[in-house]
């Protein structure tokens, strides 16, 4: 293939003149095919979209992956897969049961807060610390958080969203109450005694109720891991459909542009010459669809292959009439973009050969070093 000097797009699109009468009825009906063609990508669109925006959300809470894949191929082959909606309204409905359930723990633990604030020595805790009616200098340098039974309860009775929304964050407060005490106050002072009494009470109540929390815990962590497979089920389910659809969509486009080919006339020899030049000038990137394009239509076809020859009289009539639009629309807009950054493509002068060069260098070298090895004389 040599550089081209005297290509240019009006050349490549001379040759739609002069073509045969177009039928009014053919040209209905295809605009009917890719009228119905289009409502078909724009459905797949909005389901991909569906889709990306799950897994976009399942990258911010992924579940164990090596655990969840094996289950993720058990679920699949057991459980009945159900719709996006409902299993959205699935998953509330379960959230809902689950706050009931830790709402009823929650109760039982401030049973138990009880039990702890009227014993007789729980007065120096139900109250924040009166810091400077104490005289307690430096008690902020010391505590990092300070704590106390009134904050706690008020915080449980919470209805605004601040409340607590698990029992182990009240136990861990319950605990830093009497930790802070035992922390300011030496180990043999009245104020220490009494906290470390109330926390070994506090610890022997809350391992009465630990069970139940654990048992809790495990429930809700099958469930969101049950929600979440059942979710990706779902979303997998979509993925083959819009699959299968893409692949059906691609069969229709196939054979509306087998129909049309078969429609238009021949691809002169001086056309193939034209499509052949004008191949030169294309960038690296363009070059690669070209080779794309080919290689749809001759299974056989080595587009990765280090050496590459492109025989245009080898090509179907199909191959030859895409790379001619490609070539054509492609050179169009390499023009307008030149024109838009104050310049112009230059066809006929010395950089059309630089062009021609850096933009099929794979293509050329190869040709170059068939033609070498062609020349070249045995010993």
């Amino acid at each position: 293939m040599q550089a081209a000097t005297d290509v240019s797009v009006p050349e490549l699109g001379a040759s739609l003149a002069g073509k045969p009468r177009v039928d009014v009825k053919e040209v209905e009906v295809f605009r009917h095919h890719v009228d119905e063609i289009q409502s078909k990508v724009d459905q797949l669109e909005r389901r991909i979209n569906d889709v990306d925006q799950f897994y976009l959300n399942l990258s911010k809470k992924q579940i164990s992956t090596s655990k969840g894949s094996s289950i993720f191929k058990e679920k699949e082959k057991e459980r009945p897969i159900t719709s996006i909606k409902k299993q959205q309204q699935e998953a509330a409905r379960r959230e809902t049961v689950a706050a009931k359930r830790m709402h009823e723990l929650m109760r039982q633990f401030g049973t138990i807060l009880r039990q702890i604030t009227q014993h007789k020595w729980a007065w120096p805790f139900i109250q924040p610390v009166d810091v400077k009616g104490l005289g307690l200098d430096g008690y902020y340098e010391v505590i990092d958080k300070p704590m106390d039974f009134s904050t706690i309860k008020n915080r449980m009775e919470a209805r605004d969203g601040s409340g607590y929304k698990n029992v182990w964050d009240i136990y861990a407060d319950v605990r830093l109450v009497f930790k802070n005490a035992m922390k300011f106050n030496p180990e043999k002072s009245d104020v220490h005694v009494m906290a470390k009494t109330l926390l070994d009470k506090f610890e022997e109540k809350w391992l009465q109720l630990l069970p139940k929390v654990t048992e809790e815990e495990k429930r809700r962590q099958k469930e969101e891991a049950e929600a979440q497979l059942d979710m990706q089920l779902a979303h997998a389910k979509i993925a083959r459909e819009i699959s299968n659809e893409l692949y059906e969509v691609d069969m229709n486009l196939e054979e509306l542009r087998d129909v049309v080919i078969q429609k238009c006339r021949k691809i002169s020899a001086e056309e193939k010459r034209s499509i052949g030049n004008a191949l030169t000038m294309l960038s690296p990137e363009d070059l690669s669809k070209v080779l794309e394009i080919i290689a749809q239509s001759n299974p056989g076809f080595q587009s990765a292959a280090e050496e590459i020859e492109i025989d245009m009289d080898a090509q179907s009539d199909s191959t030859l009439w895409r790379l001619k639009f490609f070539v054509k629309d492609t050179l169009e807009v390499q023009g307008k973009t030149a024109t838009s950054a104050g310049g112009a493509i230059n066809t006929t002068g010395p950089n059309a050969n630089k062009v021609a060069h850096n933009s099929t260098k794979r293509i050329s070298n190869a040709l170059m070093k068939r033609a070498k090895k062609r020349n070249k004389k045995p010993y």
